[in-house]
């Protein structure tokens, strides 16, 4: 019998580059058991296929995952063109095979263009996107006739990186609840063949541009050396917040916001802000009104006077 991981309070973000064939959540707490974290989340899921940029949140950076969640993306694909699966990647069913016109630069252009800026995507049938409180992928294993549902996207940027006759690849940069299948799939019915992804790789999430990630693998040889090695794969709670204004506070006004209470002065009106103590730790965010008003929004336990220890 495995003796019992004893789980301690670990608080930071592990850029995980995620392995092909694991889901998200596995990959997290295979993460979570070599780090002994007693408390962690992921930043939104990567399809099982894909491989890359995942953050992972401990402690009280689980506070700010849902902020990541929804930050601009990057991504690199390999579309297989002249075929459609349920799944619109090669590890679903293949539905529907197709012949593949002969493709120039022209008609790939004509293709992709539509798919660039604000657009209207259909999400895949077998996605964690919910209906009726239910991800689709558990309807669409029981066999359940699903319409998922359009919602509008942003693609900030396609580029083509290599072409083969039933071979693309792309580097795509987009926005939040953006499917990189279902852009793979509307490009393969804008060509006239259908097309499914057969590899798919993140490269980065806002705030982390250039990520120094870490394979599952270089965790667990880092875990034989000790925690001290492993902890020093965390990144701090505050680069998790490095995209928004900067506010500091003083002394007082730092153990006012702690309580819970808003804050006068002069403030940038800027929405959502970082809030900084006097020593420069960061807080937890708050929120500024046009009237210069600070208002706590998510504070991480160090910020509330008396809670400094508490998970």
């Amino acid at each position: 019998m495995k003796p019992r991981i004893a789980y301690r309070r670990l608080d930071g973000i592990l850029l995980l580059d995620k392995p092909p064939g694991m889901s998200s959540n596995a990959a997290l707490q295979a993460a979570r058991r070599l780090l002994r974290a007693e408390k962690g989340g992921h930043t939104g899921s990567l399809d099982p296929l894909a491989t890359g940029l995942l953050p992972l949140c401990f402690g009280e950076a689980t506070k700010i995952a849902g902020l990541l969640l929804g930050a601009r993306k990057a991504y690199e694909t390999v579309a297989v063109l002249g075929a459609t699966t349920d799944t619109d990647d090669a590890d679903g069913a293949v539905l529907r095979e197709r012949p593949v016109p002969a493709i120039d630069d022209a008609m790939l252009e004509a293709a992709l263009a539509p798919l660039r800026g604000r657009i209207r995507q259909r999400a895949p049938i077998y996605s964690a996107l919910k209906q009726g409180g239910e991800p689709l992928y558990a309807k669409a294993r029981r066999g359940e006739a699903i319409e998922a549902p359009e919602r509008e996207v942003e693609v900030h940027a396609i580029e083509v990186l290599w072409r083969q006759p039933d071979r693309i690849a792309l580097r795509i940069e987009c926005g939040s609840g953006t499917y990189v299948r279902s852009l793979v799939r509307d490009l393969g019915e804008a060509l006239g063949c259908g097309a499914h992804v057969a590899q798919l790789r993140r490269l980065w999430v806002e705030p982390f541009r250039q990520p120094a990630m870490h394979t599952l693998e270089q965790l667990a040889a880092l875990a034989e050396a000790g925690e001290a090695a492993l902890d020093a794969c965390l990144l701090p709670v505050e680069q998790g917040l490095a995209g928004f204004p900067a506010v500091t506070l003083a002394p007082a006004e730092a153990r006012r916001l702690g309580l819970g209470q808003r804050l006068r002065g002069p403030w940038p009106a800027a929405g959502t802000v970082a809030v900084h103590g006097p020593d420069g730790r960061v807080l937890g965010l708050a929120s500024v009104d046009a009237g210069g008003l600070l208002s706590p929004q998510r504070l991480f336990t160090w910020a509330v006077p008396g809670q400094e220890g508490a998970q």
